[in-house]
């Protein structure tokens, strides 16, 4: 899985916390460890050539947008926001095999 965010999944001050590290720890707290890629940019400006990055472009194909964060999974289904990707991770954790 693969999970697409702006900068990073560290804290900010922001109010609710940042979305894409919301994203990332619902993930890890469900049991997973995605493999984060970095896009980069702003969303307000995702089209333009500070946003044009591998990742950004990969979301704008998987989910229309180039807003982050976008969690693929292994396959290739699409979930972008990342409350709909918390909402995932809650309703399918990971199953660990012995």
């Amino acid at each position: 899985m693969k999970l697409y965010v702006c900068w990073g999944t560290f804290p900010t001050p922001r109010p609710g916390g940042h979305p894409c590290a919301n994203a990332y720890n619902a993930l890890t707290d469900a049991g997973y460890d995605p493999d984060v890629i970095r896009s980069y940019g702003w969303t307000v400006l995702p089209d333009k050539p500070f946003n044009d990055t591998a990742g950004r472009k990969r979301a704008k194909e998987l989910t229309g947008s180039a807003t982050v964060p976008v969690l693929e999974l292994d396959d290739g289904t699409a979930i972008g926001g990342s409350k709909e990707i918390a909402d995932w991770a809650r309703a399918n954790p990971a199953t660990v095999t012995a």
